[in-house]
């Protein structure tokens, strides 16, 4: 009998979505046969990426519907832009509810959507449409991770007692895009575009290996929002000389920092504690990602800089920019680490092949459209925390209609 394979279409052809082409070389199950962008040329490029990386005969589609209705499709990963992520589940929904597609399974890119409404939205219209669907989050997949988790659970929680405080960053000097950058069209700033990565992965630290997410609950939050560099009026002007006229942040900016401080109630009736930061002012050599799980007697840390991998440039090789030695690379002289295979360390592979198989077999994979709903409500307390500066009792009244004054326009550092 055949392999079973799972035939994949991308909506989005953006960096994310390339950086998930890349990670599919890992997945032997699974081939990228289609992807739909609103700019066919992105499409069309993106479809012949996925030809010369031997991860599919892909091609570029028309429209979503076509995509969906295509019989080689099974699944469908959703990485477009998160002002069109409610309309582009609704159009998928609507070809499935006409009898003209049929999906095993629906994977979706972080965050969820911009708001709780939003979200919930999104949730709803996927299960109304009865397709399996999945939560993409890369950074509970990345080795060190899994692996520190698993082994920080096994011996130091087993002996001494649970962990009871989980940290987690992500860092750069700012997102590739211009609409990343405005917070009518992403739902904010900094926070939303990123703490939905760190504040799941404290949560996932904090959570028994096995155990369901809802074993360790968020109680409270407190949330903090800055702009650190890019309102400065020479850097405001230099972001908009980059993103266009558009990215004005003398008159309309997110944040560029953030933070939260989760309490969570155990089921085991701990009180325990994870801690999120994110920011678009970091200035190092590029992405940073880090999570620290701290217990009684032990303690685990991880940094994807410590690469293992550093090169050296001098002042005499003037090379030009690029992101060959790390994402959002920031520099090209001087001692620079080399995060090699960066798809792996990142948790895109381990990630796609967790969805691929879960979707193949028909079983819930481990996230889901129900974790991005409530991985957006807590970003959604986070703002109006920073917003009311106090901390609120999770879920606190008036969440499902809030939406951030940095996603109205109307935010002041």
């Amino acid at each position: 009998m055949p392999e079973k394979r799972l035939g994949v279409g991308f909506i989005g052809s953006g960096f994310n979505a390339r950086f998930h082409l890349q990670a599919f070389q890992a997945v032997r199950d699974a081939d990228v046969l289609g992807v739909w962008s609103p700019n066919r040329q992105h499409a069309e490029e993106m479809a012949a990426l996925a030809r010369r990386l031997d991860v599919g005969e892909a091609k570029a589609f028309p429209s979503i519907a076509q995509l969906v209705t295509d019989p080689a499709i099974d699944a469908v990963w959703l990485c477009g832009p998160n002002f069109a992520r409610v309309e582009n589940v609704e159009e998928i929904a609507d070809t499935i509810a006409r009898g003209k597609g049929q999906l095993k399974g629906i994977a979706c890119e972080k965050p969820l959507a911009r708001n709780v409404a939003e979200a919930k939205r999104v949730a709803e219209l996927v299960t109304q449409a009865g397709i399996a669907h999945g939560y993409l989050e890369n950074q509970a997949f990345a080795p060190a991770v899994v692996q520190g988790r698993a082994i920080t659970w096994a011996r130091g929680a087993s002996l001494t007692g649970r962990p009871y405080l989980a940290r987690a960053a992500e860092e750069h000097s700012g997102p590739h895009m211009p609409w990343f950058w405005r917070g009518e069209l992403q739902g904010g700033g900094v926070l939303n575009d990123m703490m939905c990565h760190s504040a799941l992965v404290v949560r996932h630290l904090l959570t028994k290996p096995g155990a369901p997410s809802s074993s360790v609950r968020p109680a409270r939050v407190t949330g903090h929002i800055a702009s650190l560099k890019w309102t400065r009026p020479e850097y405001a002007k230099r972001l908009q000389q980059m993103m266009g006229k558009d990215v004005d942040y003398a008159k309309a900016p997110a944040e560029d920092f953030a933070s939260v401080l989760i309490e969570f109630a155990a089921d085991d009736g701990a009180t325990v504690l994870g801690e999120a930061t994110t920011s678009w002012s970091f200035v190092g050599p590029g992405l940073r990602l880090s999570a620290e799980l701290l217990g009684p007697e032990y303690s685990m840390a991880w940094n994807s800089l410590d690469s293992g991998l550093q090169l050296f440039f001098s002042r005499a090789v003037k090379g030009e920019a690029g992101e060959d030695l790390v994402e959002k690379q920031n520099a090209e002289i001087g001692l620079m680490p080399v995060v090699a295979g960066e798809p792996a360390v990142y948790g895109y592979e381990a990630e796609d092949r967790h969805f691929v198989r879960a979707f193949l077999k028909g079983e819930p994979p481990e996230l889901t459209f129900d974790d991005g709903v409530e991985v957006v409500k807590l970003l959604m307390t986070a703002y109006m925390s920073a917003e009311q500066g106090k901390t609120l009792d999770f879920p606190p009244k008036g969440l499902e209609a809030f939406v951030p004054a940095v996603a109205k326009g109307a935010w002041k550092p």
